[in-house]
């Protein structure tokens, strides 16, 4: 056996008036015992050099042998570890035979209390069993919105169809941030379309900036400009530029 179970209370009870040397001694016999599962040699000098006792340390080997062990035909026994190797082996055994008819017996499920055990009356019923209802609680949980959540192209369609006014990626951001940091029960929902959907419709249209409109400064009617119909006027009042003055211009492009 590679594991035992270790009842502090018990062996307090049974140790108390040991030294702590011999205490040592005691373990080492017990896990020597339940390693092997066997007694422990009555052969002192074989058991002294496994534990690496000391020739002044012998004595409190005998004391713990003599107090917890019996000494018989095979070596020293002990009582207890005899019976939970039997009981191992046992379970052992039972775990090799389920093994060979499939695996483990599968538990028996009480039916609903309150109603007659159906299977024993009518072997071709399935009896009711208490496991049918956490199965429908399950159903009925929610979950919150995963931290690495992203807008899934379809919901992405719907709010472009359904709101072209808004801008689908921040609203999603917006909403990501929102229920992500819901604590407690109000950030768990059971229908997270259904939630994106709502967050859509109730989202208000984003305000356009004054700084935005674009200023026409051409009258949205017909009438003249009074402004551009006046540098008409002073163009036609204007008097015609000199020759002189343009022949030096003209100069003036063709060196450059």
């Amino acid at each position: 056996m590679h594991y035992y179970k270790f009842n502090i209370a018990d062996y307090r009870k049974d140790t108390g008036h040991l030294s702590t040397i011999e205490h040592g001694i005691y373990r080492q016999l017990i896990d020597w015992y339940y390693l092997d599962e066997q007694p422990i040699p009555e052969e002192n000098q074989m058991v002294i050099r496994r534990l690496r006792l000391g020739s002044d340390e012998v004595i409190f080997l005998q004391n713990v042998l003599s107090d917890f062990f019996v000494l018989g035909k095979t070596g020293y026994t002990h009582k207890r570890i005899e019976v939970e190797i039997k009981d191992y082996h046992e379970q052992v055994e039972k775990n090799k035979n389920n093994g060979k008819l499939g695996g483990r017996p599968k538990k028996t499920q009480s039916v609903i209390s309150g109603l007659p055990d159906q299977s024993q009356n009518n072997p071709n019923h399935k009896p009711l069993t208490t496991n049918h209802k956490p199965i429908e609680e399950k159903s009925q949980r929610g979950s919150r919105l995963a931290n690495d959540w992203v807008l899934p192209n379809e919901w992405k369609y719907w709010a472009n169809k359904e709101r072209p006014d808004l801008n689908a990626l921040k609203v999603a951001d917006q909403f990501k941030d929102f229920w992500c940091a819901k604590p407690g029960k109000d950030g768990v929902k059971l229908d997270w379309a259904a939630t994106w959907r709502n967050w859509v419709r109730s989202t208000n249209a984003p305000k356009q900036n004054p700084a935005d409109i674009v200023r026409l400064t051409v009258p949205s009617s017909n009438v003249p400009d009074p402004a551009l119909e006046k540098i008409k006027a002073d163009e036609k009042k204007a008097a015609p530029m000199p020759d002189h003055i343009r022949q030096a211009m003209e100069a003036l492009r063709k060196k450059a």
